[in-house]
């Protein structure tokens, strides 16, 4: 193979695995936006992930349809994101705290209820081949794409505009900015707050359905590789804007298929460093962010209230 054709190769296959790998990403950075977005954090977003990979696994196993997977994956989402609101809004609780409870409680729950599906192999998410015209398998293969992907990318840019020209849009970024603002014009704060984490977890939970339904497309205990922690940061990358979500999570999931696309090519050497290419990333804008004035100038400002 000349080099350009291995270029190519590899330029494809880290194309293709960027979006599959950048879908979870994706939607679990849109749900800590939105929740963010109203003045609340949420470190619990790795235990959502992987319960809703769990919920999607044993409901498309027990239905036949994966869909009504992705549904239970978004409803077990949102029961967690109500769960760490309600706790949230109690005098003196501390978000991070509730945030690593609950990242625990829903690991654990889906350990628990989820070590039946291990084995057994529920019907996976369809998908969309754009690499057809291509004529070349590998490359086709690595082109084909899943729904949600399209559907995280429409929600991106809605929740862009939806921020900016809504009254909810309003809403939300008030109660993330200045709740003495919020209460003024009588707006109840803690039920701005419910609605986000909420509706935070119910994103989040559809990325864990992606996880399970289509790629890696299974279910097991090691499936998130801590994602849902990643995607925090991924978050304070894109300066808590949900298109800038997409990008920063296009960037993870290229990084994510670094390793992969050059083991399609045949070089093997160092494979395990590239495979750590996202958590490098991840420290590396996490220490950037540190030193950022401008994304300290970008965060809510209720996100740095101690209540």
């Amino acid at each position: 193979m000349s080099d350009i054709a291995t270029l190519a190769t590899v330029l494809f296959a880290m194309i293709g695995g960027a979006i599959r790998v950048s879908t979870p990403f994706l939607f679990v950075s849109l749900g800590e936006c939105v929740t963010e977005k109203a003045g609340r954090i949420n470190l619990g977003l790795e235990g959502t992930l992987v319960l809703g990979a769990m919920a999607a696994y044993m409901v498309a196993y027990e239905t036949g349809d994966p869909w009504l997977g992705v549904l239970a994956a978004g409803c077990a989402g949102l029961i967690l994101g109500v769960m760490h609101a309600t706790l949230c809004s109690l005098p003196r609780v501390n978000d991070v705290a509730i945030g690593i409870a609950l990242m625990s409680f829903g690991t654990g729950l889906a350990f628990f209820f989820g070590k039946p599906y291990i084995q057994p192999q529920a019907p996976r998410l369809p998908s969309v081949e754009l690499g057809g015209w291509i004529g070349n398998a590998q490359l086709a293969e690595a082109l084909t794409i899943n729904p949600l992907f399209f559907i995280g990318v429409a929600l991106a840019f809605f929740l862009r505009w939806a921020f900016d020209n809504t009254r909810y849009g309003l809403l939300l970024r008030m109660a993330g900015d200045s709740v003495a603002a919020s209460r003024a014009m009588g707006v109840s704060v803690d039920g701005v707050r419910l609605a986000a984490t909420a509706a935070g977890g119910f994103l989040s939970g559809i990325g864990g359905a992606f996880l399970s339904l289509y790629y890696p497309g299974s279910w097991n205990e090691a499936l998130s590789s801590g994602q849902g922690l990643m995607a925090v940061a991924l978050v304070i990358f894109a300066r808590w804007d949900p298109q800038r979500c997409f990008y920063a999570a296009m960037l993870f999931g290229a990084a994510g298929a670094l390793g992969p696309a050059l083991q399609s090519v045949g070089i093997v050497k160092g494979y395990y460093f590239f495979n750590a290419a996202p958590y490098i990333l991840t420290l590396l804008i996490m220490i950037g962010a540190g030193r950022d004035g401008k994304a300290a100038r970008a965060m809510p400002s209720e996100l740095g209230v101690q209540r």
